[in-house]
């Protein structure tokens, strides 16, 4: 008589389903992009010290140039309505102004290229000189993010103008510059020297709007 065969069911060895999974999930962790988001690129001052508050700076107004940004996006430049076009340009033009030099100031001045000396002007009511001026802006807690980047680019582009034109660049080639020889740092302290960025980040505040 014939035996019967064992047909018994054949069973998967799911054992080590769990440790393919772990390594799957690894696997997909070490090779994905994880997209962050970037901040602005600015260095902050160092911590103030309580025990050594720093010494208060008596400005003149009219060594401060003023943009307000409020809850509808709106500009308010030097305490008129202003456009975003052109502003670059009226920032510039605020830098650039010699109404009052100091020696420093003077000597800046001489130091510039013919282009630069043909955008500066001697405005009494405006600011005494580069080394004294100093760009304010100021937001709504409304204030879109955009608006204010949009806003504090076109204020480093003036600067980056500036400083372009002193070494005989375009914006573009001087911002490229990355200070990894001693070449290019050289060009990075020429355009800067005597002409820092003073750009001052006012606390938001309810200025207006809906």
């Amino acid at each position: 008589m014939a035996r019967k065969k064992n047909r018994m069911g054949t069973e998967v060895n799911a054992g080590s389903m769990a440790d393919i999974a772990f390594l799957l999930l690894i696997f997909f962790l070490v090779t994905t992009t994880i997209a962050s988001d970037k901040g602005i690129l600015n260095v902050l001052p160092p911590k103030l010290d309580p025990n050594n508050p720093p010494p208060e700076i008596d400005l003149n107004a009219r060594n401060i140039f003023t943009i307000l940004i409020n809850a509808n996006d709106q500009l308010f430049v030097e305490d008129e309505y202003g456009e975003i076009d052109n502003l670059d340009e009226d920032i510039k033009a605020f830098i650039l102004n010699f109404g009052s030099p100091s020696e420093e100031g003077t000597a800046l001045y001489n130091s510039l290229p013919a282009s630069l000396k043909a955008l500066s002007a001697r405005d009494p009511e405006s600011s005494d000189d580069p080394g004294d001026a100093v760009v304010s802006i100021k937001t709504d807690r409304g204030t879109s993010y955009e608006k204010y980047l949009e806003v504090f680019d076109l204020a480093k582009k003036a600067y980056f103008d500036i400083y372009a034109a002193r070494v005989n660049l375009s914006t573009d080639e001087y911002r490229a510059l990355t200070g990894k020889t001693d070449a290019e740092q050289s060009l990075i302290d020429r355009g800067k020297e005597g002409l820092p960025m003073a750009i001052s980040i006012a606390e938001p505040n309810k200025i207006g709007g809906n």
